[in-house]
């Protein structure tokens, strides 16, 4: 079996038919024999279907995907894991295990942290809320459409490049760097509130340096999205390590990130609030076109 991963430095690229890289899995019984980082020789749904189809790809990962991407995936045979972000050797290894599935349709956006919060506990437990990120830790989630402020961009897709820095200076993401404007649908909750609420006045070629509190952001730690599970509960459990990032799912099969904090003999301690809860963020925005 092969499994392919839509792929940027290590994690998973969050807009299919945008991804420049792959990374291939060899799978032998259920185990990975082999990988390999291939290029996409291309872009559009059609293409990256056809060539997973030549590559002898059986399944593919990824993050946001929209339905005429979907279909082009049936069509060519490959089964489709979408709703995914993070490390893309934890994803396959969560895969393989069984601790992941498809999130189905899902935004078709590009972002690559994403931020889901289970408030409660995952899996067979009541889930609380989860929303979709996906690059520049800026995405907030995928709902349908609907405006949720107001400004003359709302509604509307807007391409923009942005720097993303903490309080000391430190950078945790640019679309500069990666060389490719972030293109979202202003003010209906695809990014995170304060970034919306930036963009939703600018005028292209506009550039805007913007301080964002943890409630215009990704809101503060949720003591409740920290919970602990009893091993047996969960398949695969026994070979995870305090520290690495897995992924669950919730009441509705789909998949999300969670931190293991704790782990002793019977029980494991998950932290499903996203990294950057509780961080004052920083923005450098700059509209590049609004369609």
């Amino acid at each position: 079996m092969k499994i392919a991963v839509t792929y940027d430095n290590g994690n998973i690229f969050q807009h299919f038919g945008k991804t420049e890289n792959f990374k291939v899995y060899e799978v032998e019984d259920n185990q990975v024999v082999s990988s390999e980082v291939i290029g996409s020789n291309g872009t559009g749904h059609g293409a990256l279907a056809g060539l997973l189809s030549e590559q002898g790809v059986d399944v593919l990962i990824c993050g946001g995907i929209g339905g005429g991407a979907q279909a082009a995936l049936a069509e060519a045979g490959v089964e489709l894991c979408s709703g995914a972000e993070g490390d893309v050797d934890a994803a396959v290894e969560a895969y393989l295990n069984g601790t992941l599935t498809s999130a189905g349709a899902t935004c078709d956006h590009h972002d690559h942290e994403e931020g889901h919060s289970c408030g409660g506990h995952c899996g067979s437990h009541e889930e609380e809320e989860s929303s979709c990120g996906g690059s520049c830790g800026t995405c907030g989630g995928c709902g349908a459409p609907t405006p949720v402020m107001e400004g003359k961009n709302v509604g509307k897709t807007c391409r923009t490049h942005y720097r993303g820095t903490f309080n000391d200076g430190t950078q945790f993401d640019s679309s500069y760097d990666r060389g490719e404007p972030l293109e979202f649908i202003c003010g209906v909750g695809q990014m995170i509130r304060g970034f919306d609420a930036a963009v939703a006045e600018m005028e292209v070629g506009e550039k805007v340096n913007i301080h964002l509190m943890p409630e215009e952001a990704y809101g503060m730690p949720d003591p409740n999205a920290i919970f602990t599970v009893a091993i047996a509960q969960l398949p695969g459990a026994e070979e995870v390590e305090v520290g690495q990032q897995v992924y669950l799912q919730n009441q509705y099969g789909q998949p999300f990130p969670v931190k293991v904090t704790a782990k002793d003999e019977t029980n494991i301690t998950f932290d499903a609030n996203h990294e950057m809860a509780g961080k004052e963020l920083n923005f450098e925005i700059e509209l590049v076109e609004v369609k």
